[in-house]
């Protein structure tokens, strides 16, 4: 078989079965997968390329599994703009995603207990301001002055088992800081004088605080319920018996919190 023949050899999609167009595969460890099936994967999953067919479809099932998720997703809080974090905080879960109307696009639903770490980080891009000298030249202000942008993106560390981060920015646009005079580039100005730069890092500092504090508690809850029941005299009814869920006798539903 020639070069260009090998070139344009239909493929079959080893997930499917259907045939794969000619921009349309995507490579395996050991076989070919068509966009499509592409298209279903995790937004944050980027080791396809090293992943083979059984495992891909490990994850398709996974992810079919994940609608049902997205379904019972109860949207209690909602930070960023482009990018969204959405928490369901009742069932301390949250899902981060691009989309209007996520029950379409099917975000990972991810339990707070598999958070890791948070980091905040803050990029700095400086651009000089020049003006045209008497030949049209673009020259430097003496002393220069400067521009400053900044952009926000948030890091989620995450125990997964098909990514283990997810980033993204929080703030739509870039943050400009320019001095309102003339200053020698060792006398920037501070951006934390900044309106937006404080908006932002007020929003990415908050955020870490409550998937950090979520996280906690949904460990702590985990530990409680798999802690071995004691069992208790009951004030009510005077029967020994192991409280329920909400800390209530089996017998005749008396509290043992009063």
């Amino acid at each position: 078989m020639g070069l260009f023949d090998k070139i344009f050899e239909k493929k079959v999609c080893a997930i499917c079965g259907g045939e794969i167009g000619l921009l349309g595969n995507r490579k395996l460890e050991d076989g070919n997968m068509c966009k499509n099936c592409a298209a279903k994967l995790s937004p944050w999953f980027s080791d396809r390329r090293s992943s083979t067919v059984e495992e891909i479809k490990a994850q398709l099932e996974y992810r079919e599994a994940n609608k049902l998720e997205v379904e019972k997703f109860n949207v209690t809080r909602t930070m960023g703009e482009n990018t969204k974090i959405h928490l369901d905080e009742d069932a301390l879960k949250f899902i981060v995603t691009r989309s209007r109307n996520f029950k379409e696009t099917n975000p990972d639903v991810i339990d707070f207990t598999q958070v890791t770490g948070c980091e905040l980080d803050v990029s700095e891009r400086e651009r000089e301001e020049k003006r045209k000298d008497a030949d049209g030249k673009m020259v430097s202000y003496n002393p220069p002055r400067y521009e400053f942008e900044y952009d926000f993106y948030f890091e989620i560390f995450v125990n997964h088992p098909y990514f283990d981060n997810i980033r993204f920015q929080l703030n739509s646009s870039s943050i400009k800081t320019t001095p309102d005079v003339a200053v020698p580039r060792n006398r920037k100005p501070n951006p934390k004088l900044n309106a937006e730069y404080r908006e932002y890092e007020i929003m990415g500092q908050e955020l870490k605080a409550i998937l950090t504090q979520a996280r906690q508690q949904g460990r702590d809850e985990a530990a409680a319920a798999a802690a071995p029941k004691e069992k208790l005299t009951c004030p009510w009814c005077g029967a020994t018996t192991i409280p329920d869920a909400n800390g209530c006798c089996e017998y005749c539903g008396g509290s043992f919190n009063g």
